[in-house]
Formats: C-alpha cells, sequence, structure tokens
C-alpha cells in the first residue's frame, strides 16, 4: 500500500430537505386542510478514527466528499428522511486543518468527530396553520449545509521514534525488537516509509516505536528524502538515536550526531510558528551506539568516552544484527515511557 500522510480535500454536509406544500383531497374529508410534512434533514460529516489503517491513500482517488441531502416532505403529513452521513474512517493520529494551516480537529485522543453539520430540514405547511390562517400556501426550504477545504495530516502515534542516518541500523533494531519487518539491506534510503512496531519488555506495558527514514545532513533543505517524515516523531515521547560506530560507512560517528541534531533543531526554526507544535530538541534522546560487533572493546569504550567529553552524553551500545545488549536498552526506554506516563 503507497503511504500517503497529507491531503487537501473539500468536504460538504447535506442541504436539509424542503418542507412540502400540500392539502387533503379525501372525499370524506370535505374541509380538508394543509397537510403537507417537513423536510428531513441534511447528512453530516464525521470524522471516526481507526487503529487499523496508518495510510491516507483512501483519499487520495477523489477530492471532494459530500453527505446526502435531506429528503423533500410530502402530502399527508409525511416527514422526508435525514440524509445519510458522510463517515470518514482515518488513522489515528490524523489532524484535521483548514488551508491557513489552523488545527481544527487533532484526532490523537477523539475517536469521532462531527465536523461538519446538515442543514435543518423546511417545515411543511401544516406547521404554519393557525386559527388565522387555516390553509397557508408556503413551507420553508430546507437550509444550506456547510463546506468548507481541509487539509488532512497524519501524524503516527508511537512513543518512542528511532532516528538516524541512513544504514545507522533503525530497521535492523525495530525488526530484531518487534514483529515489524522493515525492508533491510545495505545501501541508503532502503526504507521509504515509516514503520511501526510494539515492544514487549517483561511484564512492562506494551510501547510502540516508530523507525522513521529518510534523514540525512542537509534534509531540511529536502537533500534526500528531506524533512517529509520528521512530523511523524512530533507525538513520540522519546527518541532513540542511533550512530552506525563500524566505521564501514566512511563517516564519523560524532559528525553524524551532530548532523542529525543540527537537522531537528532547523526543523525546530522551521515549525516554531506553527499551530500546536512542540520543539522536537525538547524531547529526551537515548543515544545509542550501533554495530559493536563490528569493531573491539578498546575503539567502543574511546567512541563512548569522546561523545561524553563533547556532547555530555552517556551513550548505550548495541549490535542490532546479533542482539547483544538490546535487551538492556528495551529495559531503559521501558522505565522511561512509564516514567513519562506517570507510571512508578
Amino acid at each position: 500500500m503507497k503511504f500517503v500522510d497529507e491531503i487537501q480535500i473539500k468536504i460538504s454536509s447535506g442541504h436539509g430537505g424542503p418542507g412540502s406544500i400540500s392539502f387533503r383531497r379525501e372525499s370524506y374529508a370535505p374541509r380538508g386542510g394543509p397537510d403537507g410534512g417537513d423536510g428531513g434533514k441534511g447528512g453530516d460529516v464525521i470524522f471516526k478514527t481507526s487503529r487499523h489503517i496508518n495510510s491516507l491513500v483512501d483519499y487520495k482517488s477523489h477530492r471532494k466528499y459530500a453527505a446526502e441531502n435531506g429528503h423533500p416532505g410530502t402530502g399527508d403529513n409525511c416527514s422526508g428522511s435525514n440524509g445519510q452521513d458522510m463517515i470518514m474512517i482515518v488513522p489515528e493520529g490524523s489532524i484535521i486543518r483548514n488551508l491557513d494551516g489552523e488545527v481544527l480537529y487533532d484526532l490523537a485522543d477523539i475517536d469521532e468527530v462531527t465536523v461538519l453539520k446538515g442543514g435543518r430540514g423546511g417545515k411543511g405547511n401544516t406547521f404554519f396553520k393557525n386559527s388565522v390562517n387555516q390553509a397557508p400556501e408556503h413551507a420553508q426550504p430546507g437550509e444550506e449545509g456547510e463546506a468548507m477545504e481541509i487539509i488532512l495530516e497524519l501524524k503516527l502515534i508511537a512513543d518512542v521514534g528511532i532516528i538516524g542516518f541512513p544504514n545507522a541500523g533503525k530497521s535492523t533494531l525495530i525488526s530484531r525488537i518487534s514483529a515489524a519487518r522493515p525492508k533491510i539491506a545495505d545501501y541508503p534510503f532502503t526504507t521509504l516509509t515509516p514503520n511501526l512496531g510494539v515492544v514487549k519488555v517483561g511484564d512492562y506495558s506494551n510501547f510502540v516505536v516508530a523507525d522513521i527514514p529518510g534523514l540525512i545532513k542537509g534534509a531540511h533543505q529536502g537533500i534526500g528524502l528531506g524533512i517529509m517524515f520528521l512530523k511523524h516523531i512530533e507525538r513520540t515521547r522519546l527518541f532513540l538515536h542511533i550512530v552506525d560506530v563500524s566505521g564501514m560507512n566512511g563517516r564519523d560517528p560524532l559528525q553524524d550526531y551532530e548532523d542529525i541534531q543540527y537537522e531537528l533543531e532547523m526543523y525546530d526554526q522551521m515549525n516554531k510558528d506553527k499551530d500546536g507544535f512542540f520543539p522536537l530538541m525538547e524531547r529526551e534522546q537515548i543515544v545509542v551506539l550501533n554495530k559493536i560487533d563490528l569493531i573491539s572493546k578498546d575503539q567502543i569504550e574511546k567512541i563512548k568516552q569522546q561523545f561524553k567529553k563533547k556532547f555530555g552524553v552517556e551513550a548505550q551500545v548495541i549490535s542490532a544484527v546479533t542482539g547483544k545488549l538490546t535487551q538492556e536498552l528495551l529495559v531503559t526506554v521501558a522505565d522511561k515511557i512509564l516514567k513519562a506516563k506517570g507510571v512508578e
């Protein structure tokens, strides 16, 4: 399935049905009288979230979505039926914005919301009968529905965001610690969409991790995959910053760390005035030195000391391929997630 995380669509609620102008014509009711029924209410536009979908691809083929209009009233005081609601099923974590970028609804914690209400049905001529006007010859038209263009945006809901350069081992780690099975290969940009995995650690509650692809030096300027997926770690409580220390890619681990930190900072600068934005640099990070199976213990210790001296970072070390020390890392992560949720 193609991953789509932002789309612009037009939504419209239904118009109310018109009331009826009708009079009784039965032979056994010689005096007759008005019997026009009311029109039906127009359908609402309702958004519901589902944890079983993780993309907005279903809304890519059509850009206009309209609820049904209410049906007109008829004689014999029969009201028109209400228009059918337009039910929009979207992933958890979806955001509804107007075209100015203002957040109208954040569906991270909302299961269902009525975004547009249908128009009220018009009253039939029976409603207007009174002692003065025994045979009213007018009825109300239905109220018009509402319409607007919106931007649907998806931000994945995860407790932990895994960040780092391509080939640092992010996909390998998520496949090691969860049931997620992302594509893994020894070339850049193997992962082209975010991957979610659910992790269980001993008796701890489950927590969700997201592998965020395509982040390299210059990403905020559109280099590589740019910053198109960074929005998906905006909801995370904690970052796992994976750094490749094997030296096989010809890069400096300290420079890699510094480059990614700079991209997070630039992303914050670009979005600081955005409604509801919480800076990425303010999230807690665990720096993880990966691929320790490819270097000596002395080299590992040297790199750890360099991170501590230059950045003040107490880095953890793992081998995602062999699984070495990954369980210890998960215990640390689980402890921090539980504390962030207020669970002691």
